[in-house]
């Protein structure tokens, strides 16, 4: 196999890898607070190929000299885009949205006894009955991830309240039947000052990786956010940051690459296919 085809098989199998990303946030169009992807790539290695060895008679080249000859692209990185997404009102007490590009809500995640604490853009909560608590309801994700509040703490509310208001304080403000109200706790939020350390869980979550192994100090890359009504708005959900049109664009450029490379390996299989079919 010639370097033609090397570079050609190289680049179509990371050029698939980017239009996995992008197909990836075209189905998340519609998901509440996701955070597209955006795929960069970089040179592989290369050497430079000189045919003429009298330098001399190279004056006057406008061209760059000799022959770039490499091995094909790959896939820098998939940088995560952290947009804000479109606010939708839905008028529903458990609906919150985040305003601010950096911010996270602070989740709890039970899987066969292990517990991981996640990130999320996602606001749609709901109500679960509490498993350490009994008369009072749990705050949950879609999935029955636990919310946590301000100090690290699952937030509960009692069975019998009426409503659920978010006060001016960051207060979340439970009204009970009888009229009277009860402080549940302030939403805990992160703010990701270094995004792209996040690592992808699946589900529209996040996870802070080990820092220590990656030579950072947590001050560096997360911190607490007290929470505010300019921050989180009760009521209202963070759409997507998809540009549908956008994505529609870089998939058919992609497509079109992904088909060039393949086009490469075809000519120098044609030629090979000729020398070989030479004989003297």
């Amino acid at each position: 196999m010639n370097t033609s085809m090397i570079a050609g098989a190289v680049t179509m199998g990371q050029l698939q890898k980017k239009i996995d990303t992008i197909s990836n946030n075209v189905a998340n169009v519609n998901t509440n607070g996701f955070k597209r992807r955006e795929a960069t790539f970089s040179d592989l290695l290369f050497q430079q190929v000189y045919n003429q060895t009298n330098l001399q008679m190279e004056g006057g080249r406008l061209t760059p000299d000799g022959i770039r000859v490499g091995s094909g692209a790959r896939l820098a990185q998939t940088a995560l885009r952290l947009e804000q997404g479109s606010l939708l009102t839905t008028e529903r007490e458990l609906d919150f949205a985040l305003t601010e590009r950096d911010l996270f809500f602070q989740i709890e995640t039970v899987v066969g006894g292990e517990v991981t604490e996640q990130l999320t853009r996602d606001g749609a909560f709901y109500l679960t009955e509490s498993v350490d608590n009994p008369g009072e309801w749990s705050i949950v994700t879609s999935d029955g991830s636990f919310v946590l509040s301000a100090t690290g703490e699952r937030l509960n509310v009692p069975e019998n309240f009426q409503s659920l208001e978010l006060a001016g304080n960051g207060m979340l403000v439970a009204t009970l039947e009888d009229g009277t109200q009860q402080d549940i706790g302030q939403i805990g939020l992160t703010r990701v000052l270094k995004p792209q350390l996040l690592t992808a869980t699946g589900d529209n979550r996040y996870v802070v990786p080990n820092l220590d192994e990656l030579g950072f100090d947590e001050a560096d890359v997360i911190e607490a956010a007290a929470i505010t009504p300019q921050l989180v708005q009760q009521g209202v959900l963070e759409g997507s940051n998809v540009d549908l049109s956008n994505e529609m664009n870089e998939l058919i450029q992609a497509q079109r690459h992904f088909q060039f490379n393949g086009q490469s390996i075809s000519i120098a299989d044609d030629m090979a296919g000729l020398i070989n079919g030479i004989r003297r």
